[in-house]
């Protein structure tokens, strides 16, 4: 899934972009009304979060121009807080509307909502539970640890996508990870030995992805 985040300030971009993109969705940013809109139509967005007072064209502007070009979900964050404000929100096509300031994992939450992301998962015969963490394969159920299935859950999102050791690195440990890119290497090769060694393909050079 890609999230287009437009927000004028730069610490919550910041946070808002390291929320999703440990969630596994691919995460664009901009910084006022006219950069979003270039990025809407270059790039293919399935969410666009839009504050509602950004410089050039401001978020209600923003969303009217995406919804009448293709079907996007569109959610408004705002300092302002009246009913009629909402209103005019949801007038001008808005999926979703909320209010500054808010936490990060509920916005997340209602992000995934909208984007009406099931909770169970599957590639070929593995099948996961985001909300328990619980894998099985066929009936058997699999024991992975935390890492394992942030990487499994990170390839589900991304099927067929080819991931550098770097984007694993940022998608699955952090931004701020410092460690040698080598541990993604260990770890993709006990996630196989517990899910089959068809599940993730290696492309020598490049990176990893899964076989459908």
């Amino acid at each position: 899934m890609n999230v287009l985040i437009a927000e004028d300030e730069l610490d919550m971009v910041k946070i808002l972009r390291s929320y999703f993109q440990k969630e596994g969705f691919t995460v664009f940013t901009a910084t006022n009304g006219a950069e979003a809109l270039n990025l809407f139509y270059r790039e293919k967005i399935d969410l666009a979060i839009l504050d509602w007072m950004m410089p050039e064209k401001d978020g209600l502007t923003v969303c009217r121009e995406m919804k009448q070009t293709q079907k996007i979900k569109v959610l408004i964050l705002t300092a302002r807080e009246t009913g009629e404000d909402e209103y005019l929100a949801l007038s001008a096509g808005a999926d979703d509307y909320v209010n500054k300031p808010f936490y990060p994992k509920v916005l997340l939450m209602r992000a995934k909502k909208l984007l009406q992301m099931e909770s169970v998962q599957r590639i070929k015969d593995v099948s996961f539970d985001i909300a328990s963490q619980c894998v099985w394969r066929a009936d058997e159920e699999l024991v992975l640890t935390k890492i394992e299935f942030e990487l499994l859950r990170v390839f589900s999102q991304n099927r067929k996508q080819i991931l550098t050791r770097d984007q694993l690195l940022d998608l699955v440990w952090g931004v701020d990870y410092t460690g040698d890119s080598r541990t993604v290497d260990t770890h993709i090769r006990r996630l196989r030995e517990k899910i089959g060694e068809d599940i993730i393909q290696t492309h020598r050079g490049i990176g990893y992805s899964t076989s459908e």
